[in-house]
C-alpha cells in the first residue's frame, strides 16, 4: 500500500509503501514530548516528494537520527537513520499520514530514554 504524508502546512509531503504492522512509541526527550508515532521503513520505500531544500533537520544525542522538520509550521514528519545492520531507514511519525487512524494501530513501547 502506498501512503500519503506531509508536515502540517504541506510543504513537505511525502509518499511511503509498504503496511504498517505496529508502530513505536519512545519515551526518549524528544519523541515523548513531540508525540511520535513512528513506522520504521527501508529507505527505498521513503519518496519525498516536495524540495528537499524544505527541510530543516534536528539532532540530539549521539547524532546518528536526522529528525526533519518544516521552517514553517514545525511539524516532524519523519526521520532518516540506519537500523540495527546498517541500513538507511526512514522513521514515519504515523500521525503525518493521510487516512491513518493512530488508535488503529498496534502500538509497542520503546524505552529511547534508556539508551
Amino acid at each position: 500500500m502506498q501512503y500519503q504524508g506531509s508536515c502540517h502546512c504541506g510543504k513537505i509531503a511525502f509518499t511511503v509503501d509498504g503496511e504498517i504492522g505496529s508502530v513505536v512509541e519512545c519515551n526518549c526527550s524528544h519523541c515523548r514530548r513531540k508525540g511520535f508515532l513512528l513506522w520504521f521503513v527501508p529507505q527505498e520505500a521513503f519518496h519525498l516528494t516536495t524540495s528537499p531544500g524544505d527541510i530543516e533537520t534536528y539532532t540530539f544525542n549521539r547524532h546518528v537520527i536526522k529528525h526533519h522538520f518544516c521552517d514553517v509550521c514545525g511539524c516532524a514528519p519523519f526521520a532518516q537513520g540506519k537500523d540495527a545492520k546498517g541500513h538507511p531507514t526512514a522513521s514515519i511519525n504515523v500521525r503525518c499520514l493521510e487516512g491513518v487512524e493512530a488508535s488503529s494501530l498496534k502500538i509497542t513501547p520503546f524505552d529511547g530514554r534508556s539508551r
